[in-house]
C-alpha cells in the first residue's frame, strides 16, 4: 500500500442518461423536493430522521432521536416503544390497503399463491398464536431455515410480532453451516420445510435440520416446526417437532403485537462468510423500519399500484428490506420466486414479469449476466411493457451489463437504480433516485441523509478521480446495532481502521459531478508497477466485449511489476474459446484502460466461484493460482447455475 491508500482510476464512462418528462413529472420526489430533502438532512440531520420517523406508528415516543454518548455504539430512538410488524401489516389493515394484494408467491414448478393485507395479517396472527402456544416467549431466538415460501414472510413477521428475534439462514447451506448459527444464537425453535423445488430438483430440508441438531453437543432446540410443501418424508421427532398446519390450523386470526424497545433486536443476519469467519449482523425494531421505511419508498418511488419483485434469496438482507419489510411497510405488492432463473427454460424470470405485471425489477449483476449469456431473444419473447424502474444490488454493474439490462429488459425508458448498500447498514446508502441523471455503472449519490466520503487510509478526503476508502461519516438510522456475541469485533472490523467512521471495506472514487463508483473491495485492489488498481474497473473492461459474459480478475506475482493482472471469463453462449480469442480479450483490455492495466493472460472458465449469496470469490481463484489449499472454507461456495 502506497503513503496515500488511494487507487488509480482507469475507467472512463461518458454516457449519460436523463429521466424522461414523464417520470419527472409521475415522481413522489421531484427534483425541487430532493434538494429540499438534501438541505434540511444536512442542516439538521436529527430533525430529517425525526420527519422520517412520525411518517410510522409508535407505541410510544422517542426521548430523543439520537443517543450518540458512547460513539461508536448509536442508540436511535431511545425511550419510543414500537413493532416492526405494526407498521408493515397492522396498521394497513385499518386503512383502503386492506384488501390490496400484499404477496404474490410463485413456486417452481408454476404453483402460486396471493395474501392480501388482510389475509397475510391474519395468517400472520395465526402462527404468532401458535408460537406462544408453543412457550415461546419474547427476547427467544428463532432460526428460520426456509427457502422462498410464503410461510416464510409469515414466519419472520410472526417471530417480530412476538419479540423473538428471527435469524434466517440460506437453504442452500450445509447442516454445519446451520448447527453453527442455531448454537452461535441460542434459538430454541428451528422453522423450516420438509423440502422444496430448485432447478427441477427437490431438496430435502428437513433431513439437514436433523442432522444439524444431532450429537452428543448438539444445540438445544426445544421445538422444530415443519412446513409441508414437497412431499418429502421427513423424520418427526415426538414432543420436539410440529407440522406448521397442524399447528395454525385452530388459532384465532387475532394476537396482539409485541410493544419492543426501538433498540430491542429485530433479526441477527450473518454474513456470508465470504472473508472469513460469518458475523452475526443485529438490526433493531426502530432504527432499521425507519431507515428502510424511508430510503427503499424514496429510492423506488413506490406507488400503491406497484407490483414489486426483488429477486433474492430471502436469506440475505437484500431479501430482508427488499422483499419483506420495505415493500410492506410501504403498503405495496412484493412478488417472491421459489425457483432457478434458468428453470425450465432462460426465459423464467422474463415470463414471470409478463405473468403479474411487475413494474419495479431489483435483482443483482450476477443473475443479469447470467441471463445476458442467452441473448436478447428471450426477454424478446415476453411483454416486459409494466415495467417502469430496474434496480441492481450486491456487487458494482459494469457499464456493459448496464447497458444491456437498460437497453433488453428496460426498453431504453427504465431508470437502472444500482444501489449501494450493506448487510451492516440495513437501509439503502447510495443510490440515484428515478429522477436522478443516471450514468451506467455509478452508484450515484448518498441519499439525503447518509453521509458518505472518499478517504486516504489516514482519513483524508481523495481528490475527484482518485479512489480511496469509502466510509460513513455520520450514524445513520437502519445501522447495525451490535455484532451479536461480539463487542470488540464490532469496534475493531468497521470502526477502527478510519477513526469516526464506519469502515465499509470497499474502494471507491467520486468524479467530479460528485457521483460515486466502487471500485471493488478493498482487501482486492491490485499494485501493478506502483499504480493501485480496483478489479472493478479492469473486471469491467473485460466484460465490455461482446464475447464476455462474466469476468474475474486476481494480482499475480511478476517478477519485474511486482504483480500484474490475470483475468478469467465465461463466454457467451455464441462465443468459443481460443488462443486467438484470449489474446485479443488482453489487448481489448489495454485499448480500454491503457497500458498500465497490465493483464498476463486471460484464461476461459465455464463458471466462476461465488458465495451463496452470488458474491464472487477471488480467494478461491488466487488459492488455485498458489496452490494452497483452503478446501476447509469452501462450505460458502455455489454455482448459481447448479
Amino acid at each position: 500500500m502506497d503513503q496515500t491508500g488511494t487507487v488509480d482510476n482507469l475507467l472512463t464512462e461518458e454516457r449519460v442518461f436523463r429521466p424522461l418528462p414523464q417520470m419527472v413529472r409521475q415522481a413522489n420526489l421531484s427534483p425541487q423536493k430532493c434538494e429540499a430533502a438534501r438541505k434540511l438532512a444536512a442542516d439538521d440531520p436529527l430533525s430529517f430522521w425525526e420527519e422520517a420517523a412520525e411518517e410510522l406508528y409508535w407505541f410510544k415516543r422517542w426521548d430523543q432521536v439520537l443517543d450518540d454518548s458512547n460513539p461508536p455504539h448509536y442508540r436511535w430512538f431511545p425511550g419510543a416503544q414500537c413493532n416492526i410488524v405494526y407498521n408493515a401489516l397492522d396498521r394497513h389493515i385499518e386503512t383502503a390497503a386492506k384488501n390490496r394484494l400484499a404477496l404474490i408467491w410463485e413456486g417452481e414448478p408454476g404453483d402460486s399463491r396471493k395474501y392480501t393485507y388482510y389475509e397475510l395479517y391474519r395468517a400472520v396472527n395465526r402462527l404468532a398464536s401458535a408460537l406462544r402456544g408453543l412457550g415461546l416467549s419474547k427476547g427467544e431466538k428463532v432460526v428460520l431455515y426456509l427457502p422462498n415460501l410464503p410461510e416464510t414472510v409469515i414466519a419472520m413477521l410472526a417471530s417480530a410480532k412476538i419479540g423473538a428475534p428471527h435469524c434466517l439462514v440460506f437453504a442452500g447451506f450445509s447442516a454445519k453451516a446451520l448447527r453453527e448459527r442455531i448454537r452461535s444464537t441460542g434459538a430454541s425453535t428451528v422453522i423450516t420445510a420438509d423440502g422444496f423445488y430448485r432447478n427441477g430438483r427437490v431438496i430435502a430440508l428437513k433431513n439437514v435440520v436433523d442432522e444439524a441438531l444431532s450429537g452428543e453437543d448438539s444445540p438445544w432446540v426445544r421445538r422444530v416446526i415443519v412446513v409441508h410443501r414437497a412431499n418429502v418424508q421427513a423424520n418427526m421427532v415426538e414432543g420436539r417437532d410440529f407440522w406448521y398446519e397442524d399447528l395454525v390450523r385452530h388459532e384465532r386470526p387475532q394476537a396482539q403485537t409485541e410493544a419492543m424497545d426501538a433498540n430491542d433486536p429485530l433479526f441477527i443476519l450473518h454474513t456470508s462468510g465470504a472473508t472469513g469467519k460469518p458475523k452475526g449482523v443485529v438490526h433493531s425494531h426502530g432504527g432499521y423500519m425507519v431507515g428502510v421505511n424511508r430510503t427503499f419508498s424514496w429510492v423506488f418511488d413506490i406507488k400503491a399500484t406497484d407490483i414489486f419483485w426483488c429477486t433474492a434469496d430471502l436469506g440475505w438482507v437484500t431479501g430482508h428490506t427488499g422483499a419483506v419489510y420495505g415493500p410492506l411497510m410501504a403498503g405495496t405488492t412484493t412478488l417472491i420466486y421459489e425457483g432457478h432463473p434458468l428453470y425450465p427454460q432462460a426465459d423464467r424470470f422474463w415470463n414471470i414479469v409478463s405473468k403479474y405485471g411487475v413494474t419495479i425489477l431489483y435483482t443483482s449483476p450476477t443473475v443479469i449476466r447470467m441471463l445476458k449469456r442467452f441473448g436478447s431473444q428471450y426477454p424478446r419473447r415476453h411483454d416486459l411493457a409494466t415495467l417502469r424502474l430496474l434496480g441492481s444490488v450486491g456487487e458494482p454493474i459494469s457499464p456493459e451489463t448496464w447497458m444491456w439490462f437498460h437497453k433488453h429488459i428496460g426498453r431504453s425508458e427504465c431508470p437502472v437504480l444500482d444501489t449501494w448498500w450493506q448487510t451492516e447498514t440495513g437501509m439503502f446508502m447510495i443510490s440515484p433516485l428515478p429522477v436522478s441523471l443516471l450514468k451506467p455503472g455509478s452508484v450515484g449519490k448518498a441519499l439525503p441523509g447518509v453521509e458518505v466520503d472518499v478517504v486516504d487510509r489516514e482519513g483524508n478526503p481523495t481528490p475527484a478521480g482518485k479512489g480511496g476508502y469509502l466510509v460513513v461519516t455520520k450514524p445513520w438510522p437502519g445501522m447495525m446495532s451490535a455484532l451479536h456475541n461480539d463487542r470488540e469485533g464490532y469496534f475493531q472490523d468497521y470502526w477502527k481502521l478510519i477513526p469516526g467512521c464506519y469502515f465499509a471495506g470497499d474502494v471507491a472514487r467520486r468524479d467530479e459531478d460528485g457521483y460515486l463508483w466502487i471500485q471493488g473491495r478493498a482487501d482486492d485492489v491490485l499494485n501493478i508497477a506502483g499504480h493501485r488498481l480496483g478489479t472493478a474497473e479492469l473486471e469491467s473492461a473485460l466484460v465490455s466485449h461482446p464475447a464476455v459474459a462474466e469476468a474475474a480478475v486476481i494480482g499475480v506475482a511478476d517478477p519485474i511489476k511486482g504483480e500484474v493482472a490475470k483475468g478469467f471469463a465465461v463466454l457467451n453462449q455464441t462465443a468459443a474459446p481460443s488462443p486467438a480469442l484470449a489474446e485479443e480479450l488482453r489487448q481489448h483490455i489495454r485499448r480500454e484502460l491503457g497500458p498500465v492495466a497490465s493483464v498476463r493472460e486471460v484464461v476461459f472458465r465455464d463458471r466462476l466461484p461465488r458465495t451463496r449469496s452470488g458474491k464472487l470469490l477471488r480467494r478461491v481463484l488466487r488459492a488455485e493460482e498458489t496452490g494452497q489449499d483452503i478446501s476447509q472454507d469452501l462450505g460458502d461456495i455455489s454455482a448459481l447455475e447448479e
